[in-house]
Parts: structure tokens; C-alpha cells; sequence
């Protein structure tokens, strides 16, 4: 318990995920949707989700192979998946305008 504790936020393994189908308004929350419909988007790609977020200044990286649990569909299309830094190494938040993983969902979408 104590080497979690030790881990820094800003390490890339706790960099938090998005993948495709959290954005996808043709997904239910059962097969994955975590916003709202009505803010969702069609078919998003990881690329497309990881160049918004850079271009608003977030530290990025697109991991091209993952594939989400609850995706049936093995298409390239719907591989890859975005891991996020929402914080730095003394804890703070990198951008005051994105608190939590929802916040960047949404703002992407």
C-alpha cells in the first residue's frame, strides 16, 4: 500500500483514460456513453479527442492498440484509446478549467 502512495500524479500510468465510446452518442450508458446525449458526438476517434486536448494545452498521449472492454466492434475505427495528465507532481490541478475527468469529457465532446 505504501509504493501507491508513493506514486506521483504526474506519472503516466495515473494519467486518467478516454476512450471513443465515453463520447459517442450512438453508445447507451450500458455500452459505455459517460455524458450526456445531447452533448455527445458521433463517432469520435482517439486521434481526434487527443489533438482537442492538446490543442487546449492538456498533456497527452494516444495509445493506439488499447480497445475498450465493452466494445464489440474490433474495427480500427474504434481502437485507442487518450490518457489525460489532470495533475502535476505536487498534486495541483495542470488546468484550473479541467478538475475532473467529467470536465474534460465534456469539454472535448
Amino acid at each position: 500500500m505504501a509504493c501507491a502512495a508513493a506514486r506521483s500524479p504526474a506519472d503516466q500510468d495515473r494519467f486518467i483514460c478516454i476512450y471513443p465510446a465515453y463520447l459517442n452518442n450512438k453508445k447507451t450508458i450500458a455500452e459505455g456513453r459517460r455524458i450526456p446525449i445531447s452533448k455527445a458526438v458521433e463517432n469520435p476517434t482517439a486521434t481526434e479527442i487527443q489533438d482537442v486536448c492538446s490543442a487546449v494545452g492538456l498533456n497527452v498521449f494516444l495509445e493506439k492498440n488499447k480497445m475498450y472492454s465493452r466494445e464489440w466492434n474490433r474495427d480500427v475505427q474504434y481502437r485507442g484509446r487518450v490518457r489525460v495528465q489532470l495533475k502535476q507532481e505536487d498534486g495541483s490541478l495542470c488546468l484550473v478549467q479541467f478538475p475532473s475527468r467529467k470536465s474534460v469529457m465534456l469539454y472535448v465532446a
